[in-house]
Order: C-alpha cells, then sequence, then structure tokens
C-alpha cells in the first residue's frame, strides 16, 4: 500500500514540506476547497496542484472530493446537466494523470458529529457522536456547531432542505445513485480515473434523511450496477466501523477488487450508534486494525491508505481531525503494522 496524507491545499495550516517530512509519506490527497460540484474543474487546476506536489518529492494520487450536487442526489431535472459536469471534471482528472477519485453519496451533510472537541483525560481531544444527542437537538437552532466539514445551517435553511427531501426514500436515492454511475463510469474507465466512494459517517439516516452506503449488502448492491473495477470504493475503517454489526475484515475479502482507496482509522464505540474518534492503535478502539491492514494484503492491495481523522494532540491547533501531530504518529504506526505482516508472512 501506498501512504498518502489528505492536504488541504496552500490555505491548509499544515504545508507540503512538514508532511514530506513523514519518513514513509509518499502521496497526497488533493481538494480545491470552495469549488462546487457546479462547475468543471479543470485540467489545468489539477496540472498545477500536481506540479507543485511534485516539486515537493510527493505524488497526487487522490482528489477528495469533486462534490456530487444535491439536484443528482434528489434527481431533479437539473441532474443532467450538473452530472455532465461531474464527467467533465473526470476527465480532466485522467488527462492530469491522478488516478483515484474519492466521493460521497450523502445528502446534504457530510461526515456529522454532535461534540467536536471531546476531551480525553490526557487532554487531548477528538470528535464524537452521540445518537440521543441528535435525536434530541432542536432544528430550529440551526447547526453551526455539528458540521466540522463546512459552513452551518440556520434553522429556515434547514427547514426549505428536510421539506426538498420529504419525498425521497432510500429506494428513490438509490435510483437516482445508479443513474448518476450509469452515465459516470464509463467516463471515468475512459479516463483512466478509479472512481472510490466513500461510506456514509455515520452509517445510519440523519434527521431522517437516507444514508445507502453503511454495510456490505448496501455497498455490494451499490457495486453490482456497474461491474467495473472504476467503479469502487473508499474502505473507511472509521465509518463502517461506528457500526457494530460490520465484520471489516471480511468486507475487505468481499470487496476485494474493488477497493481503490482505503481511510485507516479507529473509533471506540460509546453505545447503539454512538462513538468517540480516538487514536489510530487497535488498543485504543474497537478496530482491530492488524486484521483490517491484513485482509488487505490478502486481497493484494496496493493502492492509496492515509490516516484518517486523527486527535488534536500536544496543545495543536488548526482544522478538527486534521492535526499534523496525530496523523503522523498514525501513518507510522499504520506503516509498522503493514510492514510487519508483510515480513511476517
Amino acid at each position: 500500500m501506498k501512504m498518502t496524507m489528505r492536504w488541504f491545499g496552500e490555505q491548509d495550516t499544515i504545508t507540503l514540506e512538514q508532511i514530506a517530512q513523514i519518513p514513509i509519506m509518499r502521496g497526497i490527497v488533493g481538494t480545491f476547497e470552495g469549488k462546487g460540484g457546479d462547475v468543471v474543474w479543470t485540467e489545468a487546476d489539477f496540472r498545477a496542484m500536481k506540479a507543485n506536489i511534485e516539486s515537493h518529492g510527493l505524488s497526487l494520487d487522490v482528489i477528495e472530493s469533486i462534490p456530487v450536487a444535491e439536484a443528482i442526489k434528489k434527481g431533479t431535472p437539473e441532474r443532467d446537466a450538473l452530472i455532465d459536469i461531474f464527467c467533465e471534471s473526470v476527465r480532466n482528472m485522467g488527462k492530469a494523470g491522478i488516478p483515484v477519485l474519492c466521493y460521497n453519496f450523502m445528502p446534504v451533510f457530510d461526515w456529522m458529529r454532535t461534540n467536536l472537541h471531546h476531551e480525553f483525560p490526557d487532554g487531548s481531544t477528538a470528535t464524537a457522536y452521540d445518537h440521543q444527542a441528535m435525536l434530541d437537538y432542536d432544528l430550529s437552532r440551526g447547526l453551526e456547531a455539528r458540521v466540522a466539514w463546512a459552513r452551518g445551517y440556520s434553522g429556515d435553511e434547514l427547514n426549505a432542505i428536510f421539506n426538498e427531501y420529504k419525498a425521497l426514500d432510500e429506494e428513490g436515492l438509490f435510483q437516482n445513485f445508479a443513474y448518476f454511475l450509469r452515465r459516470v463510469v464509463p467516463v471515468a474507465q475512459e479516463a483512466g480515473v478509479f472512481m472510490a466512494l466513500h461510506p456514509d459517517d455515520p452509517p445510519w439516516p440523519i434527521f431522517g434523511l437516507p444514508r445507502i452506503v453503511r454495510d456490505a449488502a448496501t455497498i455490494q448492491r451499490i457495486l453490482d450496477v456497474v461491474d467495473s473495477p472504476h467503479n469502487g470504493l473508499t474502505f473507511c475503517t472509521g465509518s463502517l466501523g461506528a457500526l457494530a454489526a460490520n465484520d471489516l475484515p471480511a468486507m475487505v475479502r468481499q470487496f476485494a477488487g474493488r477497493i481503490n482507496f482505503a481511510h485507516l482509522r479507529n473509533v471506540e464505540l460509546t453505545g447503539d450508534k454512538s462513538f468517540v474518534e480516538v487514536a489510530h492503535t487497535s488498543a485504543a478502539g474497537n478496530v482491530d486494525m492488524p486484521t483490517v491492514i491484513q485482509a488487505l494484503i490478502d486481497i493484494g492491495f496496493t493502492g492509496p491508505v492515509r490516516p484518517d481523522h486523527g486527535r488534536m494532540i500536544w496543545g495543536e491547533t488548526g482544522r478538527i481531525g486534521y492535526g499534523l501531530y496525530d496523523r503522523a504518529l498514525a501513518a507510522m504506526y499504520l506503516h509498522g503494522v503493514w510492514q510487519g505482516l508483510k515480513h511476517q508472512g
């Protein structure tokens, strides 16, 4: 496997120079922050990012993510034009020689938490999710402090959004996703880009909005829509590990040949549909990281992996989940586990 780290561009407080100093770090997972799915991501943009990254001795291996517009998820008349825009961005990725696109199909919200600053006894902090707190939350207050990845929403905005999705159930969302995949995957295959669908985080409905990428059965159904390695998966141990019933090593083996990217992180389950993000080591949480990495080795996975959300440690401040120190420690730990298992085998 190839160790990579997510980098949010020149505005990121973590620099390419710092990432390049992590001994086993070889690649970057890049993005254009603030650029939506309603505009074409140009070949020139991709090439400029790639050249900058390569000047630091690293490679640009993954784009995470070109957003899927809400109209595509809802299946409204605007979706065809927006899918055309998405396809053109994928073509430009291929022209620039960037092989993997991580994306998601979560309605409205990306990853969701109820506490962005859960403090551990040692003083480090991480994000946490408590399902009862989410059920009890008064949506009229808006979501200023619930979403780590984007702006908040006012209560009026949320009411309008939920009304738009009111008629869409899981089956409807799946059919809209299938429509999208049948249009996009052939383009990705022609462009040499491997699509890597990220699971829902957390993997259950939020505020009544359907979420359909949560376990082996729902993922298999999506992969079966277009039977191609270019219709693949980002295997995220944190998202999938939040659902106790998910057997992560078994899922790795089930999806052999379709895992195009891996997010490796740990969670501690604190109740039904509740968890806290923890250090990446197996002892810290409920994800048995060596068994997952062994399964990846067994299926011959050689693609990019990255340490996912980390804690904030040693007084570091910055983007929630994406500090330098804990992710660097995690990268070294994951590499050590992988290297030890390879040598043992």
